[in-house]
């Protein structure tokens, strides 16, 4: 064996120790646990998600103490610390290991009919046409992909999650508010007149910080308390 050889051989192995929530509702009387994987990073992708396919295939989680999304969220580099600690969503009920009840989440989404409406009958072959300054008023609004990072990380959410409806449905509400071509923005005004519904934002912020996709939760919160005064 060459000097060389010998020095490659010898290198010590890139790895990560990945610490992992788990729990198993199917197995009641063992308590929530974390569980340690250590990945050699050379052999596995450079994103969280690369790592937990070959440990568990979940998405949106809490990574190191910040809420995003495993599959644009690199492998820390760092040797400094060899660990990454991941755990589910907070503030939610667990399904199993680091999958969260979405349930309610989705049914909040669903109750604010986040779809076009309108009050005339249109042709359904015809498109309804929205002026190039109408359409940019969507962006930062329609990317949102529901992952949940924002609202639970809202301590407002936390709390008051069975009346506050939470930063990502409220930014998917203000979306339709927001669209030229929908006819039913005081009906979706009305929906939010109460103490609980929006009002419980409390500008902290977290849900901007948090936000994988760059969005902000915060600043749409405060277009509908806009148009609440207004109207």
């Amino acid at each position: 064996m060459t000097a060389v050889s010998q020095m490659a051989s010898e290198k010590p192995a890139n790895s990560k120790t990945f610490k992992i929530y788990r729990w198993n509702p199917d197995k009641p009387t063992e308590k929530p646990r974390m569980q340690e994987y250590k990945l050699n990073l050379s052999q596995t992708g450079p994103m969280v998600l690369d790592a937990l396919i070959k440990i568990k295939n979940e998405c949106a989680m809490n990574i190191d103490g910040l809420n995003t999304i495993a599959c644009i969220t690199y492998i820390p580099k760092d040797q400094s610390t060899t660990d990454l600690v991941i755990y589910p969503l907070p503030h939610m009920f667990v399904v199993k290991d680091l999958v969260p009840d979405m349930t309610y989440f989705y049914k909040q989404y669903a109750s604010i009919k986040p779809w076009l409406q309108r009050k005339d009958t249109l042709d359904p072959s015809k498109e309804i046409l929205q002026s190039p300054e109408d359409r940019k008023k969507l962006d930062g609004l329609y990317e949102c992909i529901l992952c949940a990072c924002c609202s639970t990380a809202c301590p407002s959410y936390w709390w008051n999650q069975d009346v506050y409806l939470g930063p990502s449905v409220l930014l998917q509400a203000y979306r339709w508010m927001a669209d030229s071509r929908d006819q039913h923005l005081s009906e979706r005004l009305a929906q939010m007149e109460n103490a609980f519904s929006v009002y419980r934002c409390h500008t902290i912020m977290n849900c901007t910080r948090t936000c994988p996709k760059h969005l902000n939760p915060g600043n749409a919160i405060a277009q509908i308390k806009l148009l609440l005064a207004k109207n």
